[in-house]
């Protein structure tokens, strides 16, 4: 547990060696949510990752919580590791943690990895997210989860993996749900896609075919805004693509991280 400050503790992994990678889960999940991905990319790499404030093994740490926040976090802990300089991957809320670590602190990202993520939504998008963030609050995490089956997963996947689903669902049940919503509302209330075009670094940005939460288009947008960013469509998949398609994401990712210390 790296003590972040009073009533912030983080729970962290810092596995491997070589080139380190900050990876950033997302809204209601923790750090195993990679877990498939690491296994497939294999251990030529430094992985780090933790649990984001209020979210798995972290403290329960009272909302509101802030963008800049979860994002001082992330650095805070690289600090505490002594890593400079990192690759910084972020699913979903974590892509927009993701986005605001390289535009805050430019120097401490090499490359950066955008999966599932948000930039540049409609006015009818916005609306969506935010319809969404007040469920969660009103009537609980079981009808959120259960509304986000269809987004999340393919139809196919929900049949034939339903331990996957229901594991899924009993982590996000776990999580405080208080923390929940404070988490839900900066995924909800947060877009920096009018910032983008300052992002310099080596960027990489991927979602789902059929994602309508990170969708296509937003992810193109974003690609439009960074320049040199590459871009990447998973084909029929929707937003889990960390726990449907890990070995698709390992697949995309492997060649664009780094694999050699500069």
């Amino acid at each position: 547990m790296f003590e972040r400050q009073a009533g912030v503790g983080l729970n962290f992994r810092d596995d491997g060696s070589g080139p380190p990678v900050l990876l950033i889960h997302g809204v209601g999940s923790d750090l195993e949510s990679w877990d498939g991905v690491i296994d497939a990319l294999g251990r030529s790499r430094r992985y780090i990752r933790f649990d984001l404030r209020g979210h798995g093994g972290s403290r329960r740490t009272p909302g509101p919580y802030s963008l800049d926040g979860f994002a001082s976090d992330a650095l805070a802990l690289l600090d505490h590791l002594g890593v400079q300089q990192v690759s910084v991957v972020g699913f979903s809320l974590g892509g927009l943690i993701a986005q605001a670590i390289a535009l805050t602190a430019p120097g401490r990202v090499s490359h950066l990895g955008l999966v599932s993520t948000v930039g540049g939504r409609t006015a009818e998008e916005q609306a969506r997210v935010e319809a969404r963030a007040e469920t969660l609050a009103q009537e609980g995490a079981l009808t959120h989860l259960a509304n986000a089956v269809d987004r999340w997963f393919t139809p196919e996947f929900v049949a034939t993996h339903p331990e996957v689903l229901e594991a899924r669902r009993e982590k996000s049940m776990q999580n405080d749900p208080d923390c929940y919503v404070a988490a839900y509302r900066v995924l909800a209330g947060n877009d920096l896609g009018d910032q983008l075009d300052r992002i310099r670094v080596p960027t990489l940005i991927m979602t789902g075919e059929k994602d309508i939460g990170s969708s296509p288009r937003m992810a193109r947008f974003m690609r439009d805004q960074i320049d040199g960013s590459t871009l990447h469509i998973l084909p029929e998949l929707k937003h889990s693509v960390l726990l449907e398609a890990p070995d698709q994401v390992a697949d995309i990712l492997d060649p664009f991280l780094p694999k050699d210390m500069p």
